[in-house]
């Protein structure tokens, strides 16, 4: 498909041209757009108020803090993988839950983290009885999370939990292996996280076998956390069935369900803006060099990997001239994708990258010292940037000048 302003990943652009919005930004850079950020959380709030259920905000896909009193208004709180996010959350959105799920948790950080979180979730047993009983003094809720066994994604075992050999969540076996009923009496809720980018079909087929496996379980809990990627604020998502499934479980058990997502936050509600450097032929082959690279300013391009949205472009063959678009950093991989164009690009020509809020700003990197891109925020059709990098910041990364050996 040619990606166009009536795209879900480029609607504002339906009354202004980024050309004209965009203007005199320097490149590459990212562009949050306030507007659509507060739409989504007004969807993930209706579905709050409509359930009983409360709903986070995944720092690990967006952590944007000057962004966080919009989200704040909407939403319960935030999730953390570690002590960083967790006190990110604790310190921006104040009054709000801090949740905190870790594979292992750091004896030498626990102690911090206990000022900052509410709700502390284990993933094993075995981590449950070393710090659970710390937690539980320290008046916090505490849970373990399970894993269903139960997959329903496609292609992407690098982002599946239970995928073969899982390191993420307690079996059932592993349950009745290692929860003794002192460790039980720790508990307060069950977390899980199974989806990645999925619908709600995918979650009620989850909570069936969460139900075969677990349901002793859910019965003498406070509250369960269906964990993230749930796209609730993707066009055609089914709101209704992901609410049916809500009051389901919460009905039947007496529980607080949580929902944690992290993309459906900040969907569609950022863009990465850049330039051409070069064209360069390889054989049939064009290939536009552009000021952003894959490797260092969207590295899920590579990790997934997947092919992002290009304002105005569609896929290779679609449209009539074709190009590869690359990186300018050293690695031969660093590839954005292959699109196609309706008219021949040239250098300078600026080119406008969709849905790039997330897993962005907060995975980026200077790899071949390559400057992190500033990052601004795009409310009301007003442009102000919230964070500028230079070489100081690349520098301040590798050492400290006052510490030469």
């Amino acid at each position: 498909m040619i990606y166009d302003k009536t795209s879900p990943q480029f609607a504002h652009f339906d009354e202004i041209s980024p050309e004209l919005l965009f203007k005199g930004l320097p490149t590459p850079c990212y562009v949050i757009d306030a507007d659509i950020l507060e739409k989504n959380a007004k969807i993930l709030k209706g579905v709050a108020d409509r359930t009983g259920a409360r709903i986070l905000l995944a720092q690990k896909a967006f952590s944007n803090f000057a962004l966080y009193p919009i989200l704040s208004r909407y939403l319960d709180g935030s999730e953390a993988s570690g002590l960083f996010e967790a006190r990110l959350g604790y310190e921006e959105m104040p009054g709000k839950e801090v949740h905190v799920f870790s594979a292992a948790y750091r004896g030498d950080q626990f102690d911090e983290l206990l000022k900052y979180a509410d709700h502390i979730v284990f993933n094993s047993p075995g981590q449950l009885a070393k710090f659970g009983p710390a937690a539980k003094a320290a008046g916090k809720s505490v849970g373990l999370r399970i894993n269903p066994e139960h997959s329903t994604q496609k292609g992407h075992a690098i982002y599946d939990p239970c995928a073969p050999s899982s390191r993420l969540g307690t079996t059932r076996a592993s349950w009745d292996d290692g929860m003794s009923d002192d460790l039980i009496s720790l508990l307060d809720g069950i977390h899980f996280h199974t989806l990645c980018e999925q619908d709600s079909e995918d979650l009620a087929e989850t909570l069936c076998a969460v139900e075969e496996k677990f349901s002793d379980v859910l019965k003498i809990v406070k509250w369960v956390n269906f964990g993230g990627g749930h796209h609730i604020t993707r066009k055609g998502y089914n709101i209704a069935l992901l609410e049916e499934c809500i009051k389901r479980i919460s009905e039947r058990y007496g529980v607080t369900v949580y929902l944690e997502p992290g993309e459906a936050c900040a969907l569609n509600s950022g863009y990465l803006v850049t330039q051409v450097l070069d064209i360069v032929k390889n054989g049939a082959a064009q290939i536009a060099i552009l000021d952003m690279s894959a490797a260092c300013h969207a590295p899920d391009i590579i990790e997934m990997p997947y092919t992002p949205p290009l304002l105005n472009a569609g896929e290779k063959g679609e449209a009539e001239y074709d190009y590869r678009l690359a990186g300018p950093t050293c690695l031969a991989g660093d590839i954005i994708g292959d699109y196609s164009f309706s008219s021949p690009l040239k250098e300078g020509d600026m080119l406008v990258f969709g849905d790039m809020a997330i897993y962005t700003t907060c995975k980026n990197n200077t790899f071949n010292g390559m400057p992190l891109p500033p990052i601004y925020v795009l409310s009301n059709s007003s442009i102000s940037p919230i964070a500028l990098f230079g070489y100081e910041d690349f520098k301040r990364r590798l050492g400290n000048t006052g510490h030469m050996i």
